[in-house]
């Protein structure tokens, strides 16, 4: 089938805007995740949504409002172990314990659901394809509501995160920015689990924005690059599953490998 009428396809049409959306949260969160080396909070709030999608599907609501509302709870509960200021390994043993308790609620909500062999795959590994206009809706309130918090918080986030201490000095609250940054976060995992999954996710934020970094590119260049990165996954592995019949995230964790490989390459040359 020729590439023209790829995009006369309603659905595909959809999967395609939707990937536009997530891709913009995706690049942009996940470069300030790296930059403030949270990248397993990345890896866990996706799974924490699972279980919340997982009890949305047993009370018969949206999984998508079920997967946010958890990944805002276990967000908050991250955020709220940073006001310790105990040692980083302290901090990811608080991310993987939530994790951990997360993914147990989440496989016993399905099992009382009674709809586990169906509903965990779409939960566990997206559907694209699935997408209708009203979850397109959605996503992009999601997507507004999160880049508009990021622009109010960009200033003051990009100074913590580079100079703490100073930051601190000057007044600025380590563990309230935290919070609602991780709030933010919550709320782009589980936007990017309706494309990707709540398992892969992690490869749409974590790819590009490790290759922006690599680069060292100035923060504006650095997010630009990561959003167009993962515009790049994401629309790529859109054609390329679609002609190979391969899974869209198996094209966008491969594809997240390869651009960190040609930011190594780049940055060797260089």
């Amino acid at each position: 089938m020729s590439e023209p009428e790829l995009f006369t396809f309603p659905f595909m049409q959809n999967a395609f805007l939707g990937c536009f959306l997530v891709s913009l949260l995706a690049g942009s969160l996940g470069w300030l995740m790296l930059l403030r080396r949270q990248a397993f909070a990345a890896h866990a709030l996706p799974h924490i949504g699972f279980s919340g999608a997982a009890a949305a599907v047993w009370l018969h609501l949206p999984p998508l409002t079920g997967m946010m509302t958890a990944s805002m709870i276990g967000g908050l509960f991250m955020g709220q172990e940073k006001r310790g200021r105990g040692h980083p390994a302290q901090r990811d043993t608080m991310t993987g314990l939530i994790l951990t308790a997360s993914l147990g609620i989440g496989v016993w909500c399905l099992h009382e659901a009674n709809e586990a062999s169906s509903q965990a795959t779409t939960l566990l590994f997206g559907d694209v394809l699935g997408l209708d206009r009203p979850t397109l809706g959605l996503l992009a309130g999601l997507v507004a509501i999160c880049l508009a918090a990021l622009a109010l918080l960009w200033r003051p986030l990009l100074f913590i995160s580079l100079s703490p201490s100073l930051a601190e000095a000057q007044g600025l609250s380590s563990a309230r920015l935290g919070q609602l940054f991780l709030l933010l976060a919550a709320l782009a995992s589980a936007a990017c689990a309706e494309i990707a999954g709540a398992l892969l996710c992690f490869s749409l934020m974590i790819g590009p924005a490790s290759a922006s970094l690599k680069l060292g590119l100035s923060p504006l260049r650095g997010i630009i690059c990561s959003v167009l990165g993962a515009l790049l996954l994401s629309w790529g592995g859109l054609i390329l599953s679609w002609y190979s019949n391969i899974p869209l995230p198996f094209w966008i964790s491969l594809g997240g490998v390869g651009l960190y490989l040609l930011a190594c390459i780049i940055t060797r040359r260089r």
